[in-house]
């Protein structure tokens, strides 16, 4: 992969991430492993979170002691309705983390993104933005959100997925070569109808029990 693309290949995603795939996998246990992956993935894209030092006491004796400098600067914005089943987990490590919304679908034959929400928190030019959804198709979904977020200038951004597929990252990159993109996995291709292969299926409506 690139400087630009990771792949977070740790064995418990890796499992986790096979459960997802697996065509009988309940809706209830899907959207479980969708929380646990989201944890886990983002406490591979938080490595590099600054740290400050604080005096603390413990019960033998003082020390200067790292804490996290800035989890209430990080807003994680979830592209609807998806990326909530990533954002659950990411939450539970970074529970002070801001959150903001976008709602985008697919136009099912141009496959154009189409926006129909958004809310972010204020401030969002002093924020690093953390995006996340499951699924790195077309691309298009990722790059509207993106293009959407840089309007108002935050300090940086980051692309978190679950999947992805090489058209998807190529035409990301293609429109925003300085936003770096962690994924679980990269797959083989997509399929006619914009669909990754071998993929998991439609990541929604898995979360929600749809069609």
């Amino acid at each position: 992969m690139t400087a630009q693309v990771t792949v977070i290949d740790h064995p418990f995603v890796q499992h986790k991430l096979t459960l997802m795939r697996q065509f009988d996998t309940s809706t209830a246990k899907f959207r479980q492993l969708m929380k646990e992956v989201g944890m886990l993935l983002a406490y591979e894209v938080t490595r590099d979170l600054p740290l400050k030092y604080e005096p603390i006491k413990t019960p033998i004796a003082p020390m200067n002691a790292p804490m996290l400098a800035s989890e209430k600067k990080m807003v994680v914005v979830s592209i609807m309705r998806a990326g909530q089943g990533l954002l659950d987990g990411i939450l539970e490590l970074m529970p002070s983390a801001r959150v903001g919304h976008i709602g985008l679908y697919r136009d099912p034959s141009t496959y154009v993104a189409i926006e129909y929400y958004l809310k972010l928190p204020h401030d969002v030019e002093h924020r690093d933005i953390l995006v996340v959804d499951p699924m790195l198709a077309t691309g298009n979904s990722a790059i509207a959100a993106v293009d959407r977020i840089k309007e108002l200038g935050p300090v940086s951004i980051k692309f978190l997925c679950l999947l992805a597929a090489p058209e998807g990252m190529k035409h990301f990159h293609e429109h925003h070569p300085d936003v770096p993109i962690y994924t679980a996995a990269v797959d083989e291709k997509l399929d006619e109808h914009g669909y990754i292969v071998p993929g998991l299926g439609d990541a929604g409506d898995r979360l929600y029990g749809t069609k």
